[in-house]
């Protein structure tokens, strides 16, 4: 995970440490270097976990899932692993075991649960939605790498009214927005929501208080399960025991700066 000459993303990290170290010493700009420093480090992890173990999925509920895309935010070794949002294991084994005709996946990046879903549930459509074209192109080429093109519907922004077509079928939405969860995830707005079960990542560190709000919107037609952040080390491959500890830690990270917690709301 090094090498002689420094990479150009070596050299631009450590133009951008220099500048965040600029003036008066502070823990801030500390916590900001280190921060800065395990992103770089988690990029020569992921390399070093592509090249030794290979593109596929090592563990966890998408083991095999064929991941030779980059990934559209955050970490790309914990994904590889299998050990990405662990807590969230047995929630996705319970929507793979309810096969569910339709999955909305709104937020889906680059398509780590839209395809990972639709190669465990052969017989349900996804339709993955993500506002950014970028990730809509990932979503593509990781549908296609794994033979599931023809049941990944890629689209762009969901609005409340699209979830009218949960009312018609077995439905279940996952959702990870990046707080605009405060907005679609409204019954009196998106009414078809009160007849799918629900994932959704609560981005509580944006927006204090929004877990709460959100789990009063629903009380009264879903039973609400919290499921908060855990690690999960089982999916390590054996030649990660010869690496640093720091290095098996930051392999596992998800870039995460504050608390996450995932409700699991089901129709009662």
């Amino acid at each position: 995970m090094s090498s002689g000459k420094p990479s150009p993303l070596t050299l631009k990290v450590t133009q951008d440490l220099r500048r965040t170290l600029e003036g008066e010493p502070s823990a801030d700009r500390l916590a900001l270097a280190l921060r800065h420093l395990a992103k770089w480090r988690t990029h020569l992890i992921a390399e070093t976990l592509q090249a030794k173990s290979g593109d596929t999925v090592l563990s966890g509920p998408f083991k095999g899932m064929k991941y030779g895309v980059r990934a559209s935010e955050g970490t790309r070794s914990a994904r590889l692993i299998g050990c990405f949002e662990a807590s969230l294991a047995p929630v996705v084994e319970a929507i793979i075991a309810r096969a569910y005709p339709l999955v909305i996946d709104v937020g889906s990046a680059e398509g780590y649960y839209a395809v990972g879903l639709a190669r465990r549930m052969p017989g349900s459509r996804v339709m993955a939605r993500d506002d950014n074209p970028f990730a809509q192109k990932l979503c593509a080429e990781l549908a296609a790498m794994n033979g599931v093109a023809d049941r990944v519907q890629i689209g762009g922004r969901m609005e409340p009214a699209d979830f009218g077509i949960c009312a018609a079928q077995d439905s279940v939405v996952i959702c990870d927005i990046e707080g605009a969860e405060q907005d679609l995830l409204d019954p009196d707005r998106a009414p078809g929501l009160r007849h799918a079960d629900i994932l959704v990542e609560c981005h509580e560190g944006m927006r204090p208080g929004l877990t709460a709000a959100i789990m009063h919107r629903f009380r009264a037609t879903h039973a609400v399960t919290r499921i908060e952040r855990r690690i999960d080390d089982s999916g390590l491959p054996g030649w990660m025991h010869g690496i640093s500890d720091m290095d098996r830690l930051l392999a596992m990270w998800e870039w995460r700066a504050g608390p996450t917690p995932w409700l699991w709301m089901v129709r009662r």
